[in-house]
């Protein structure tokens, strides 16, 4: 599906691959409805869009609260007409340490804004998309959606059933003209852990000389895939060569990445 002359929703659009989603799609002619948290994030990517600011709407929503992201359609509707495309990006980190260690709050909201915020944009806004003549969906995942980061294991789990629920809603909707992507970002240069509230630490070794993509990087291969109507977006050539290798190797692959994580987690 082309972007030019379409509505996309983008959650997480105050800041990281949500903003330079939403500058992108405008470069290329959408109009954006921006959803976010935090109202001085929004500001900001407001600011940024700069001559393209009347094809930008900012939204303050908590999609994690299925009451507000029902009352989203209605407003979007009331400023751009149509919606003809969402990205669900919005995403939080848990704190960094094993699953035994992790408090249930902890847990609750990593599931809460990851699953059920994306579960709860797509229920909401997939009536509105088919009935457009073309849509889209895409939901971001992550590379940890399909092999176990440990320390991160409940974000991983989440991520994971976003994977595998795109997938499916992706075969629901063969037959019809909504087309679904699921998008595996690598590293990525994002303040996700600042905004996570959570501190990152280095694993020893570094990233393998692998450096984190740029988050505008990032955000020109979503937008490409959705233009290709690329069912599986691999952003970084990390995510698109450990998916190779979990493939073939699934031990080596969660054995690999273990190792590298070792001496951030006590034993």
């Amino acid at each position: 599906m082309k972007v030019r002359n379409k509505v996309f929703v983008v959650t997480g659009a105050g800041g990281g691959i949500g903003r330079e989603l939403v500058l992108c799609l405008l470069s290329k002619g959408s109009l954006v409805a921006g959803v976010d948290l935090v109202p001085r994030s929004l500001e900001e990517t407001a600011g940024l869009a700069g001559r393209y600011e009347d094809q930008f709407g900012g939204f303050v929503v908590n999609v994690a609260e299925r009451s507000a992201v029902e009352a989203l359609p209605e407003q979007v509707i009331r400023r751009f007409g149509s919606v003809d495309g969402l990205i669900n990006n919005a995403g939080v980190i848990q704190p960094f340490c094993r699953l035994k260690d992790l408090d249930y709050s902890a847990i609750e909201r990593v599931l809460n804004v990851n699953l059920l915020g994306t579960l709860f944009c797509t229920k909401t806004f997939l009536p509105l998309l088919l009935e457009r003549p073309e849509a889209h969906i895409v939901n971001v995942s992550s590379m940890g959606g399909f092999v176990p980061v440990p320390g991160q294991t409940m974000y991983c789990a989440a991520k994971a059933a976003v994977k595998l629920m795109s997938e499916g809603l992706a075969s629901e909707l063969l037959q019809t003209q909504v087309r679904v992507s699921v998008v595996f970002p690598g590293a990525v240069a994002t303040k996700i852990s600042e905004n996570s509230g959570v501190s990152t630490p280095r694993p020893s070794g570094g990233s393998g000389g692998m450096k984190p993509l740029a988050a505008k990087e990032a955000a020109a291969i979503i937008v490409r895939g959705i233009e290709r109507d690329t069912q599986r977006i691999f952003v970084g050539k990390d995510s698109a060569m450990m998916d190779k290798l979990y493939r073939l190797n699934p031990g080596y692959a969660a054995r690999a990445i273990a190792n590298k994580m070792r001496t951030l987690l006590p034993h």
